[in-house]
């Protein structure tokens, strides 16, 4: 049920595919990382739900081409709450909530909901923001036009120690560089 809120959800905001691609992004770091089986799996399946929040968002919020108001941030940054709300009663996805509550939490504190800093911030939800913000970055938004993959590599090294945990930073970018064939169809797709 809510894998199908997500698709449905991916297609009302124009982002097809981003809940796929986020997976595709942050598995390469994991198994960097020494997870097992199990928990690569888990993150197959729980990474596509992180943005299940936005489902409260209004779609004119979610698709507004200008800037948002400090009102309409306020309101996009309850979408992970938003999720683990909708996540917390279902007993089976609670593997599922620190990808979707803490995926916008930054290593040095200043992200949301809850301004967590370093290693407070679940292992799932640090790599999970890497490859949200990679995956949005190459992606066209309403408002701006799609990064190249070199620019938000660039993106992503340049926020290794603030934005991101820089050891899971330095090896999404490590192993882009050594997975290209597998990355590239990965998020061609």
């Amino acid at each position: 049920m809510l894998a199908s809120i997500a698709r449905a959800l991916e297609e009302r905001d124009h982002t097809i595919g981003h809940g796929d691609r986020v997976a595709a992004l942050a598995e390469p770091v994991a198994l960097q990382l020494g997870w097992d089986r199990e928990r690569i799996r888990s993150l197959r399946w729980a990474a596509p739900l992180h943005d299940v929040g936005k489902v409260k968002i209004r779609p004119q919020v979610l698709g507004k081409a200008g800037r948002l108001t400090l009102e309409e941030v306020a309101e996009i940054r309850r979408h992970p709450a938003a999720g683990a709300r909708l996540v917390m009663p279902l007993r089976k996805f609670h593997d599922a909530l620190p990808y979707v509550l803490f995926h916008h939490e930054r290593w040095d504190g200043d992200g949301y909901p809850a301004g967590l800093s370093g290693r407070r911030i679940p292992i799932e939800a640090r790599i999970l923001a890497i490859a949200d913000a990679f995956d949005a970055m190459i992606s066209p938004r309403p408002y701006r036009r799609a990064l190249t993959h070199e620019h938000a590599l660039a993106e992503v090294e340049h926020g290794a120690g603030t934005q991101f945990d820089p050891l899971a930073a330095k090896l999404f970018v490590e192993a882009w560089a050594t997975g290209w064939d597998t990355w590239h169809a990965a998020v061609a797709s």
